[in-house]
Parts: structure tokens; sequence; C-alpha cells
């Protein structure tokens, strides 16, 4: 079974770039036909897709964040990151990485989360 763990700072200044990393674990992030999200869910609303990168290494962003996101991984580590620029208080979520395959048009596992506060 798949496990995701996402790592990185709790605490990013206003302006600066958020950088997050989810290691994987119990299969290969270049398996055809996976996907691999981040996901994210501000205080008090609901969840919020950032954006994936596939198994062929091509990336696709939520049009609302796309002009600040980069999802990039290193198959070496297994691992895939979040980078999110310019960050505001707004983006104060809590952070997750995610699995989804296609075939079953379902995510199939997710990291536990990661608290990312924004402020000064």
């Amino acid at each position: 079974q798949v496990q995701l763990q996402e790592s990185g700072p709790g605490l990013v200044k206003p302006s600066q770039t958020l950088s997050l990393t989810c290691t994987v674990s119990g299969g290969s992030i270049t398996t055809n036909y996976y996907y691999w999200f981040w996901i994210r869910q501000p205080p008090g609303k609901g969840l919020e897709k950032i954006g994936y990168i596939a198994y062929s290494g091509t990336t696709d962003y939520s049009p609302s964040l796309k002009s600040r996101t980069s999802i990039s991984r290193d198959t070496s580590k297994n691992q895939f990151t979040l980078q999110l620029s310019s960050v505001t208080p707004e983006d104060t979520a809590v952070y997750y990485c995610a699995h989804y395959t296609s075939p079953e048009r379902a995510f199939r596992s997710w990291g536990q989360g990661t608290q990312v506060t924004v402020s000064s």
C-alpha cells in the first residue's frame, strides 16, 4: 500500500516561498496512471486542490494558484515537491499530499497533513 509523508517548515513569512516535500513509500511515483496531488484546507474551509504531477512528469495546477505554483519530483528519492511563491496569510492551511489513480478515478491514499502558517 502506498504511504505518503509531508515535510517542510510550519511557519513561512509573507512574500516568501512555501516549500513542502512528499515522500512516497510502497510504490513508485513513475508507475503508470499514478497522479500525485497537493491539496490544502484553510481553517474553516473545504479542501482545495493545488495541483498534481503525473507519473509521466507532466503537471497541472489550479487556475487560481497557477501563477504561484510549481510541483516537481525527484524520482531517485521517490519524492515530489510543492513550491508556492509570494505567500500571504490566506495561504495558511493544512497541506496534504495524496495519491490518485486514473483507472479507479479515486484518491487511494493521503499523507497525514502538515500545518503551514504564514505570518511575520
